[in-house]
């Protein structure tokens, strides 16, 4: 027996965009997938804070995470429900000229493309771009 698909919730969607920081892991998060740890470091908060951020914008239908042992790397997800699709990929774009999304991003950049990552990210696996080898 087929799996019933759930209708799409254009109001969890919206909530889900209407917070600074959801918007601001959306933008950090761009077109590659980005363990929790990083948000922690860039967004200077805690970790389950990050994660209850990261489980809202997966149940809205915007990231989707993917395990690898111990780590959990999330990327962006295309809503099933086409305008919203269109609403993200719009509220993306936007983010993308926003001076201070992309000053969240150039320090991602910089963290990450650093000889060595910080004591608190040692060990951590770095952001991998989306259809490069993971």
């Amino acid at each position: 027996m087929a799996k019933k698909e759930k209708p799409f919730d254009r109001e969890l969607f919206f909530r889900a965009l209407a917070d600074p920081t959801r918007l601001r892991i959306i933008n950090l998060i761009s077109d590659q997938e980005v363990c929790v740890c990083f948000f922690v470091e860039i967004l200077k908060t805690n970790q389950p804070k990050v994660s209850r951020h990261l489980a809202y914008l997966r149940r809205a239908g915007i990231v989707a995470a993917r395990r690898e042992g111990i780590w959990v790397h999330y990327r962006i997800s295309t809503p099933n429900d086409e305008n919203a699709a269109r609403v993200l990929k719009v509220v993306r774009e936007w983010l993308a000229q926003d001076a201070d999304m992309q000053q969240d991003r150039t320090r991602l950049h910089r963290i990450c493309c650093a000889p060595e990552l910080p004591v608190q990210l040692q060990g951590s696996p770095r952001p991998t771009r989306i259809g490069m080898a993971v």
